[in-house]
């Protein structure tokens, strides 16, 4: 093969390995979409995929390409796509949940970072998802306490957080675990396809 065939060749190799990661953050995107439409009430907390989409994306994608699908997400509720629980457009960041979303791009890339390369074990998975949740509950929180007292000027602001936000950390923690399995079998069914 002389060098024209051989840069061909790794050109061709690059562009369809951006073409694969394109596509990779577009289903997250999509996923992440779907999540937020899905809502299993639970007596006090409906139980929502979003957090685990997240984490899962940062997991499976890398730090940075799993927060760019979170941020695409984000940017297109922006935009007015009706893609939030709650629809879209840019009133929104007056919203209690905003910051959430603010952190699912950040719950992402912390994921991905902690997970880093090699092998990926369960006890790996799980506690770069659970990293990956706390910051996302480390944005959210904050937020939703200023939007609740100064913009909304409530009272009572450590019930609101406990029970608007605490009361969702366990759900959260086990669907980090769940979304730890869930990334395990699909990297495992990715290696033996590969």
């Amino acid at each position: 093969m002389d060098d024209k065939q051989s840069t061909m060749s790794g050109i061709v190799r690059k562009k369809t390995a951006k073409s694969r990661v394109l596509a990779q953050c577009a289903l997250f995107v999509v996923l992440m979409v779907v999540a937020a439409f899905i809502r299993i009430p639970f007596p006090l907390v409906p139980l929502t995929f979003q957090t685990a989409v997240a984490v899962s994306a940062g997991l499976l994608l890398g730090p940075a390409a799993g927060a760019a699908s979170m941020g695409v997400y984000l940017f297109m509720g922006l935009l007015g796509l009706p893609v939030f629980a709650g629809g879209g457009g840019f009133a929104y960041v007056l919203e209690l949940t905003f910051g959430y979303l603010l952190g699912f791009a950040a719950a992402a890339f912390v994921a991905g970072a902690v997970r880093g390369g090699g092998c990926l074990t369960f006890a790996r998975a799980a506690m770069a998802a659970l990293a990956g949740c706390a910051v996302n509950y480390l944005v959210g929180v904050p937020y939703f306490a200023v939007i609740w007292h100064f913009y909304m000027q409530n009272g009572g602001l450590w019930q609101a957080i406990l029970v608007y936000n605490a009361a969702y950390l366990p759900k959260d923690i086990a669907l980090c675990f769940l979304a730890a399995a869930a990334v395990r079998a699909v990297r495992a069914a990715l290696s033996r396809r590969a």
